[in-house]
């Protein structure tokens, strides 16, 4: 066989480069690709539309040869006609925030990008194709192994009505919220392209870093990803500046952000602006319209905010970034790296709810980041659990059974109304709205706490925190995740995600019956459901003593340890082929005074009422709702 000197160096060069950057250890895929973009922003503010100029240098780390290059043109989605407008108007419960406004947009309403220009290394690249909102490119000069090429784009763009999280004009007054905004390079990795057109969801991107300069009309302020690189040549208070006079017509605003995977601003004339030093070294922005009605929760909840940062760095990994903006804008709240966007006219509970879960999705989507397409629940759940349980401690929560008690309850409805999709359903393509919002959002969310039962509390914060520090920065999936669950746990764990995400069997367990002799009772339980899960029965004694009998599944390979207020007993391996199974408790009926399966209620049982047995003179009494002790 003939050695090809030249891609035998490529290879070398991909391997260096993964050594160098650590990126071998704990990635499945073993290399991630790579850009940096240089953006220069001209706007026009009377016309909503900007120019644009982007030098994107790409970096294809992969083994694989690339002949094409896909961008992201998110604004042509704001157009009668397109994709998400399409979907919006068939799909049965549309987003009421777009419904059928896309369809009736002007000419001076739409948005759009439109390329005037690309370049490769200087050449002009021939064969390039708008479809929707993708470019298509196909290069002139493949992209070998390891190699590096600069793409040189020039642009136009207006920006839409704001209609879904980007655009003009959005319900509370702000003038630009300007979210996907500029041609964005999709990613690839080991299972390809992502060049997924733009319907309403969310996002997934390349690693790399931003330097962009924004040209503005000087009565707006302007905040967003990055950290301003001339704060005392923009003023505004900027950090402390006082606002400068010029005689130009407009700032240049010169962010720049290292190591992310996309980048928003927002601009207005009647922001201000407040600058928290917190005691971490973290600096945090609140960039907000000058307005008495939300003045005062806007500046109040500032503490509650580092104390969110404070946490969740304590207990899902150290925010690696040295900013974080919260901004109003938008239309509801959305996240982005180093910043959020957020409508302020809130009360305060809502307005420190919806920061605290937009700020958790630093953690697990813009330090983690997931493929949002194919795992949304993943951002959205993971999210949302940690969030929920932010809250409780930001809330002072005394029932810690009811942190996660939503979660569990919009998982009951969309079963209950026959709307369940597997949770390995692309985002796109889940067939109704409220699906899709409560698989990712609640269902995702309970992936995390049900875990939490299956393998211990203790082990699980364990888990998220070893999580992150393994996988931040890499992209990972679920099965990244519940290697790191088995290897804290020691327990195999595989069978949990095959049932969680990829089908939508459900759990039901229930106490059937009970037999006594020499004193002893034994216990008769029953899987009604077919989801198959480890079980936790805690049996509570007339005199108030407790005894927690935790039943492992076989293939598990082994038993939880928890923590637990009493006798803690690991009972014999339950074998997911037999529905029925039975233990024995080391007391006659007549000593008991209630027997309930999961009473911790992290488990998703469909059925409370056949959990639950309680007892009187020595005989089980007939259970017409939950216990309530």
């Amino acid at each position: 066989m003939k050695l090809n000197l030249k891609n035998l160096k490529s290879a070398v060069m991909v391997l260096s480069t993964m050594l160098l950057t650590g990126t071998v250890m704990g990635q499945a895929a073993a290399w991630q690709q790579r850009v940096s973009y240089v953006m220069d922003i001209d706007m026009d503010a009377n016309k909503h539309q900007y120019a644009g100029k982007q030098t994107l240098t790409y970096t294809n780390n992969s083994m694989d040869t690339l002949n094409k290059v896909f961008y992201h043109l998110y604004f042509n989605a704001f157009q009668p006609g397109s994709m998400m407008d399409v979907r919006s108007r068939s799909i049965v419960d549309p987003d009421e925030r777009v419904g059928d406004r896309i369809s009736k947009l002007t000419p001076d309403e739409i948005g759009y990008i439109m390329v005037k220009s690309l370049m490769q290394d200087g050449k002009v690249v021939r064969s390039q194709e708008v479809v929707a909102t993708v470019l298509e490119v196909t290069l002139d000069k493949a992209i070998l192994p390891g190699q590096s090429t600069v793409l040189t784009m020039e642009w136009d763009a207006q920006v839409p009505l704001q209609i879904r999280r980007s655009g003009r004009d959005n319900a509370e007054g702000v003038e630009f919220s300007m979210a996907q905004w500029y041609p964005k390079m999709a990613e690839y990795d080991a299972k390809g392209w992502h060049a997924d057109p733009y319907v309403g969801r969310e996002f997934y991107a390349v690693w790399g870093d931003f330097d962009v300069t924004i040209h503005m009309d000087k009565k707006y302020l302007i905040g967003g990803t990055g950290v301003l690189q001339n704060p005392k040549e923009i003023g505004f208070n900027y950090g402390g500046v006082e606002k400068v006079k010029t005689k130009e017509k407009k700032l240049h605003w010169h962010f720049e952000a290292k190591n992310v995977h996309d980048f928003v601003w927002a601009a207005d004339p009647d922001y201000i602006h407040d600058v928290r030093k917190c005691a971490s070294g973290l600096e945090l922005h609140f960039i907000y319209q000058d307005d008495d009605d939300i003045k005062e929760n806007w500046k109040n909840f500032q503490p509650d905010v580092e104390r969110l940062f404070d946490i969740a760095s304590k207990n899902y990994g150290k925010y690696a970034f040295s900013q974080y903006s919260v901004i109003q804008g938008g239309d509801g709240g959305m996240e982005y790296p180093m910043a959020t966007l957020i409508t302020g006219k809130r009360k305060y509970s809502s307005l420190l709810g919806v920061t605290v879960h937009e700020a958790m999705h630093s953690w697990y989507q813009m330090m983690l980041a997931t493929d949002e397409g194919n795992y949304p629940w993943m951002d959205e759940g993971f999210t949302s659990y940690a969030s929920s349980e932010i809250m409780a401690v930001l809330n002072d929560s005394k029932d810690l059974t009811k942190i996660h008690d939503g979660a569990h309850k919009g998982y009951a409805y969309i079963v209950g109304k026959g709307l369940e999709e597997p949770l390995c359903t692309h985002g796109d393509h889940y067939e109704t709205n409220v699906g899709y919002g409560i698989a990712s959002y609640n269902k995702g969310e309970l992936f995390v706490d049900q875990l939490g039962y299956v393998i211990g509390k203790e082990n699980l914060d364990k888990t998220l925190l070893r999580y992150f520090n393994e996988w931040a920065f890499k992209h990972p999936d679920v099965y990244d995740f519940i290697r790191v669950a088995e290897k804290v746990s020691d327990l195999e764990l595989d069978w949990y995600v095959e049932y969680f995400v990829n089908t939508t069997k459900t759990i039901d367990y229930a106490i059937t019956g009970f037999n006594e002799s020499n004193n002893k009772t034994a216990v008769e339980l029953k899987r009604i459901g077919q989801f198959i899960m480890p079980i936790d029965v805690v049996v509570t004694a007339v005199d108030g003593a407790r005894s927690l009998h935790t039943i492992p599944l076989g293939i598990m390979r082994g038993a939880k340890q928890e923590s637990f207020d009493g006798k803690y007993v690991v009972e014999k391996d339950w074998f997911w082929t037999n529905p029925e199974y039975t233990f024995t408790v080391d007391m006659p009926m007549s000593n008991i005074r209630s027997i309930e399966i999961d009473p911790s209620l992290r488990m998703a049982d469909l059925d409370p009422l056949n959990n639950v047995v309680l007892f009187k003179d020595g005989k089980p009494q007939e259970q017409t709702e939950p216990n309530k002790e």
